[in-house]
């Protein structure tokens, strides 16, 4: 908070994702957050991709990117496992995010901390505050390659909190949570105008692949996390289907390790489409996949592409790879094995209850669970009343 100015609340978020790179929950969170906040949002660097050195506007959100640890490049990033190289690297990082802090005016120390980036954990946790909070959005410690001390980053942020979101129980299960620390399930939602409102104009390129003929089925969101195997079944199965993949892969050795599949004749991948365009995608599905790999790390999602899909109106159909699924038992396909997945396409391609979708879909708004943080932080902060 300012100097001298009581009606404004300042929030510094340490992010694991870039701003402007994919659009996740904590922008559509943060979006709707009312005028009383100044946010300033650390972004991380990661090689080959637009950063913002200089500071840009995203509403009411400040955004920089702020060189940190796990963004090192590959070929010296294991050096970080020796402890007296990974405290200068992060020396360095925490030098400029210092001068960003006091540039930006958010060096107040009645600021409120906010980390979903658990490699800054140990910085977030020095920073004087009013108060801290843990965002849980996914389970950060289970991600391929992260280091072994990296639980202790998570652990010592965590004892220095007054608050957690997470998004799942299954996730809530797996943290280290100090006894007392008020943990509240806050899942993922949807902009339901944004995906709802008829798009009016084919994306040229699906147009030309669904001319190929037959139903078109398409999955949106990161490729990382896609069952590739149950892909190549469903599209060896189903020759006469179309099946488009949008989103982008983080791993670069994805579209390498996955040629077979991107090989067949009735599969193509379109690669990152932007959030805006993006309705205009998936309104164009016969049918919605969600092709999920069921593992430690997707069971304890929540995923907000089942309420976008519903808020498009097009059928849907999951694995049943995560317990949020439950709640959407009677307006999707849900499939327990990768054979009833196949199977189930047809039937899943027949399904008309476009209203009931919608209507389940408006239920789970961001506007809702932005109101619901954002009371949330205020009265941990002791600054509901002001």
């Amino acid at each position: 908070m300012n100097s001298g100015r009581l009606d404004h609340t300042d929030l510094v978020w340490f992010s694991e994702v870039q701003w402007d790179f994919l659009s996740t929950r904590k922008q559509r969170l943060l979006q709707r957050f009312s005028s009383r906040w100044r946010m300033l949002f650390i972004e991380p660097y990661a090689f080959g991709r637009p950063a913002h050195w200089l500071p840009v506007r995203r509403g009411n959100v400040t955004v920089v990117t702020v060189p940190f640890l796990k963004t090192v490049p590959f070929r010296i990033g294991r050096l970080q496992d020796i402890a007296p190289v990974r405290n200068a690297v992060a020396a360095a990082g925490e030098l400029i995010l210092r001068f960003w802090l006091r540039r930006l005016g958010f060096a107040a120390q009645e600021r409120i901390v906010g980390l979903s980036n658990v490699y800054w954990g140990r910085v977030a946790a020095r920073l004087p505050a009013a108060l801290r909070f843990y965002d849980a959005n996914d389970d950060h410690l289970a991600f391929p390659g992260s280091p072994s001390w990296l639980p202790g980053y998570l652990s010592r942020y965590l004892e220095r909190c007054g608050l957690v979101f997470s998004v799942s129980p299954e996730l809530t299960a797996r943290l280290p949570l100090p006894s007392g620390i008020r943990c509240v399930e806050l899942g993922n939602g949807v902009e339901y105008d944004h995906f709802a409102s008829p798009a009016s104009v084919v994306p040229p390129p699906l147009a030309a692949f669904a001319a190929e003929g037959g139903p078109l089925l398409g999955y949106a969101g990161a490729m990382d996390w896609v069952d590739t195997e149950l892909l190549r079944q469903t599209a060896a199965a189903c020759p006469r289907c179309r099946i488009a993949l949008l989103g982008p892969a983080y791993d670069r050795s994805w579209e390498q390790r996955n040629r077979e599949l991107l090989s067949l004749p009735n599969v193509r991948w379109f690669g990152k489409v932007e959030y805006s365009e993006l309705p205009a995608w998936v309104q164009r599905f016969d049918l919605a996949l969600m092709p999920l790999l069921r593992d430690p790390l997707k069971r304890a999602s929540h995923p907000n592409k089942l309420y976008e899909y519903a808020a498009a109106g097009v059928p849907v159909l999951a694995i049943d790879y995560c317990s949020a699924l439950g709640a959407a038992r009677g307006v999707i396909h849900i499939a327990a094995t990768p054979g009833e997945f196949v199977a189930l396409v047809p039937q899943a391609l027949r399904d008309g209850r476009k209203a009931e979708r919608q209507a389940f879909a408006r239920a789970h708004s961001w506007d809702e669970l932005a109101l619901r943080m954002e009371a949330e932080l205020l009265g941990a902060s002791g600054r509901a009343a002001l």
